[in-house]
């Protein structure tokens, strides 16, 4: 049996859940992941937040860097074992499409 997965804290508050909900995960993979195909040198989150939020007006933090784990378990994002400098002054990991999957299988 499947788990059964959601994308909010048991304890949210109804509005969070509701948000949570109604949130196109599907769609802000599809954003995240064309970010780092575009990005071909490579690139932090701090990359993909702004090329988000340059392309399609994404702001919110956790809304990109959320779907970089569920990228990298599916196998079209890996990184590399590079770290670079963030804005926050601490340093990001590196990520790149895997080619072996890329854009053409997210369909």
């Amino acid at each position: 049996m499947e788990e059964d997965k959601h994308l909010y804290r048991f304890d949210a508050p109804d509005t969070s859940i509701e948000a949570a909900e109604n949130l196109d995960a599907s769609r802000l993979e599809r954003m995240v992941l064309e970010a780092v195909q575009n990005l071909n040198s490579g690139c932090i989150s701090d990359d993909v937040r702004k090329y988000c939020e340059a392309k399609y007006g994404v702001k919110s933090y956790s809304s990109i860097t959320a779907r970089f784990c569920s990228l990298e378990r599916k196998g079209f994002i890996k990184y590399t074992g590079e770290k670079r400098l963030g804005a926050s002054g601490r340093n990001q990991r590196v990520m790149i499409v895997n080619k072996n999957e890329g854009l053409q299988s997210n369909g």
